[in-house]
């Protein structure tokens, strides 16, 4: 004789209902704060936030607490010194290496010959023109001396077999994946001025420049690898297709090292094994990230490696939270704290020993308070599983020693920020040009993003950097290839970089 289920209690399910539906309360609450309101995290003015009776509680030293941030007004103030070569009276400002055309102005009419010129009135006006392209026709003359027919060699080309000159190259891979400018874009400007080419040829062009650059991007990674503190992340790319009408989910890794150097690896998934085989086991140091559990496994793996958590990513679970519980301000409150203090210390610019003096009186005793505030919070008998801030706070304290790496080592930063500032080219190139097609397209954006954003890093001129080296990489030394890296050009070839035909056709025959 079987036997009735028992009926579910109506109040167990009302309960679980209403935590259901708080929670999805709260995730549309914060889609729309993303959509409509306020999106930055930053919480450097705590003087509002933290209370006397929460320092009390949290046996915090008041000294601990960097007052907030104050701006000082005043309403006189010296005039500043213009440079007549760069700023103009308008407030246009340009260096000296800006092209300047002049044009004279006609005399108002009805002058006579004894007029005297006393001077002149300059006004400056900035202006464009459409992106322009150049042909250059390259003319050899056929000479006979002796019964012997003579004619000087057609110049060098960067790609074999080609009509595009290495300004274009550079011009195509910086307008892409500098700029955003997809192909075919570029392809309707080129006929726009007149100049028939396929678009397979921009593509095809573009694949064997890359290919070119991959041996200077390797040689950047292996620097990269002897860095002691590595900040690594994530980011999707479509990239290949999976099936018809569907493209497949890839993933750009970039590593960022301590010398700023940052290189791109493309992976066809986010499984744990892509960290080791990036990494290798040459690395010997800091591996900062997000909360992602493969850096994790990675450094218990390596006895090495070190694991550090972003404090910033840990911030952003009780900003989620603070709609659903007030207290999530408190957390909000000692992390802003933190960061303050670190940025009293770029206001200071401590190093090493100094900077690390400055965390240990400073930023420890905020970061003990935060985990006693923690504890204190989790026997709270309000909050259900689902809750937000339990999710925060069970976030922090899965992560409690990596958040302290910071204080005991003055090289590891606070969070991976200055990571993702870097890797932003790649989802706003998502937008534009939206997917690789292939997977060595994808290595292909990997490769060139590495160099393009490690020159924005050093403040290189990526055209002027690429027209270089995409000459010189093929008779540069094998063994010497780091010395084309964006870090060490700048300090070898900057000042005299080789120019392109169209740079240097005023000149052309005395190079």
């Amino acid at each position: 004789m079987s036997v009735a289920a028992a009926p579910p209690d109506k109040d167990a399910v009302i309960a679980d209902l209403t935590a259901q539906v708080a929670s999805l309360q709260q995730q549309l609450d914060w889609f729309k704060r993303q959509l409509f309101g306020e999106k930055s995290e930053k919480r450097l003015d705590v003087s509002s936030s933290m209370q006397a009776d929460l320092l009390a509680a949290l046996d915090v030293p008041a000294e601990a607490i960097p007052p907030a941030p104050v701006d000082t007004i005043t309403y006189t103030r010296r005039q500043k010194q213009r440079d007549a070569e760069t700023v103009t009276d308008s407030g246009l400002r340009f260096e000296a290496s800006v092209p300047v055309e002049t044009i004279t102005l006609p005399d108002p009419a009805g002058l006579s010959d004894d007029s005297v010129v006393i001077g002149e009135k300059v006004t400056y006006r900035l202006a464009q023109q459409p992106g322009s392209y150049v042909v250059l026709k390259y003319v050899r003359r056929v000479i006979k001396h002796e019964q012997t027919i003579h004619c000087a060699p057609a110049p060098a080309s960067v790609l074999e077999s080609s009509v595009a000159d290495v300004s274009l190259l550079a011009g195509l891979l910086t307008d892409k994946f500098a700029y955003h400018l997809p192909l075919y874009r570029q392809h309707q400007r080129l006929a726009d001025a007149g100049i028939q080419v396929s678009r397979s040829s921009l593509t095809q062009w573009t694949q064997r420049a890359i290919d070119l650059l991959k041996p200077i991007v390797e040689a950047q990674h292996h620097h990269l690898l002897q860095s002691k503190v590595l900040a690594m992340d994530e980011t999707p790319i479509k990239a290949g297709r999976e099936k018809k009408g569907k493209l497949r989910q890839a993933y750009l890794w970039p590593i960022y090292g301590q010398d700023h150097e940052i290189v791109f690896h493309y992976a066809p998934s986010r499984e744990h094994r892509h960290v080791k085989a990036f990494l290798g086991e040459d690395f010997a140091g800091t591996l900062l990230s997000d909360g992602y559990e493969a850096y994790r496994a990675y450094a218990a793996q390596n006895a090495s490696v070190k694991h550090a958590a972003c404090w910033s990513h840990t911030r952003r679970y009780f900003e989620q939270a603070k709609e659903a519980d007030p207290k999530a301000e408190d957390a909000l409150a000692l992390i802003g704290a933190l960061y303050r203090h670190e940025a009293l210390i770029r206001e200071k610019q401590l190093e090493g020993k100094a900077k690390h003096q400055y965390r240990l009186d400073h930023s420890e005793p905020i970061v003990t308070a935060f985990w006693g505030w923690c504890e204190t919070q989790c026997r709270r008998s309000d909050l259900t599983p689902r809750h937000p801030l339990v999710k925060a706070l069970k976030y922090a304290r899965a992560r409690t020693e990596a958040l302290k790496v910071f204080l005991a080592d003055p090289d590891v930063p606070i969070d991976t920020n200055h990571l993702e500032r870097a890797l932003r080219p790649v989802p706003m190139g998502r937008r534009n040009w939206l997917f690789c097609w292939s997977e060595i397209g994808a290595e292909h954006v990997a490769i060139i993003q590495s160099l393009l954003v490690t020159c924005r890093l050093h403040g290189v001129n990526a055209h002027a950097y690429l027209v270089d080296v995409l000459q010189r990489v093929g008779q540069h030394p094998a063994s010497r290839v780091i010395e084309l890296t964006p870090r060490e050009w700048k300090l070898r070839f900057a000042d005299n970089p080789l120019r392109s035909d169209l740079e240097r056709r005023g000149n052309y025959a005395a190079v």
